[in-house]
């Protein structure tokens, strides 16, 4: 039943009137019922799914957004976190809060279970919590744009969301990359221009992008021939161990061991040979033509390069050698 705000008060009363005679038990017959006519679609306010806001002024302040949002952007309103009201917005696939003053992400936005795109361009945030990643957003978040921040690295639990599909990270303060960040299968478009980034982490061979933009990025020169060694010979008792169980695909977790040692495991390189390291190995940077991980590439400096250092891991002197030895011969 519809009942409008605007509907004759005389009739309204005869409605009620009825409504109160039929629960009593009233003949049909004797029920004060006039002809009714249906409501026109006009008439029917239909659910709100979209709301945009560019101004402080025409933010709503006294009443709450209607519930069955969908796609909401409140940017240019001087937020400086995130209003309790949107979280409660269960529907919301959208959610543009760019150009605001936001510091800080509530662990709410996780229950968010619908939510398939986050902007947040242009604000004042220093991270990105790891509850975050663990949270919902890990079966639903397509796109994140977390672009003109302050962010100086993302956390290792970054990389279990795993539907992403575009990402954009650019004019922010990040040294590094996730680590594993290969594991984003389903990444297609990555930019993180304009970052302090020294050089790729080892897992960036794995993606598999249409557009990747990595321009004006502080690249260090590779070279190989300057390994930072971290080897230790003979290797302790917690390498071999930690070796072994990566390399046997030994099951392992929280029920059979200390949550440090989980978080080293989750962490471990992987040499040129496929096998694995955990704090014992050697670490160089070489050259890597973008090209191999993306269909487009944006050119990382003014000279016209798509090349940029990567880092690579060996578990043993004698992958190393054979390294060198391959290097020594294509550049000799």
């Amino acid at each position: 039943v519809c009942v409008s705000l605007q509907a004759n008060a005389s009739n309204l009363k005869n409605f009620l009137s009825a409504v109160r005679l039929a629960h009593q038990g009233t003949d049909i017959g004797a029920l004060p019922l006039s002809a009714l006519v249906p409501a026109k679609a006009s008439d029917v306010e239909k659910p709100k799914t979209k709301m945009i806001i560019t101004s402080r002024r025409d933010y709503p302040l006294t009443k709450n957004f209607p519930y069955s949002l969908e796609h909401l952007q409140a940017s240019y309103c001087k937020l400086a976190r995130i209003d309790g009201r949107v979280l409660c917005l269960k529907k919301l696939r959208k959610l543009d809060l760019s150009h605001n003053h936001i510091k800080q992400l509530p662990a709410t936005i996780g229950d968010l279970t619908c939510l398939q795109e986050l902007n947040l361009h242009d604000n004042h945030l220093e991270s990105f919590s790891g509850a975050l990643c663990n949270s919902t957003l890990q079966k639903s978040l397509q796109l994140l744009d977390l672009s003109q921040n302050k962010i100086k690295a993302l956390p290792i639990q970054f990389c279990q969301l795993r539907q992403l599909v575009n990402l954009k990270l650019d004019d922010n303060e990040l040294i590094r990359l996730p680590f594993k960040i290969g594991q984003l299968d389903r990444l297609r478009f990555l930019s993180a221009a304009r970052n302090k980034l020294p050089f790729l982490p080892s897992d960036f061979r794995k993606l598999c992008l249409e557009n990747l933009d990595l321009f004006g990025n502080p690249f260090e020169q590779p070279n190989p021939l300057v390994p930072n060694i971290q080897l230790k010979i003979p290797l302790t008792l917690l390498e071999c161990a930690a070796r072994a169980t990566l390399n046997y695909r030994i099951p392992y977790g929280g029920h059979l061991l200390p949550s440090h040692l989980c978080e080293d495991l989750e962490v471990a390189k992987t040499c040129q040979c496929g096998r694995a390291c955990l704090s014992s190995f050697i670490q160089i940077t070489v050259t890597m033509n973008l090209h191999h991980v993306a269909h487009t590439v944006v050119l990382v400096d003014n000279m016209g390069g798509t090349e940029a250092p990567i880092i690579c891991y060996f578990c043993s002197l004698g992958c190393y050698s054979q390294f060198l030895d391959r290097y020594l011969q294509s550049n000799g």
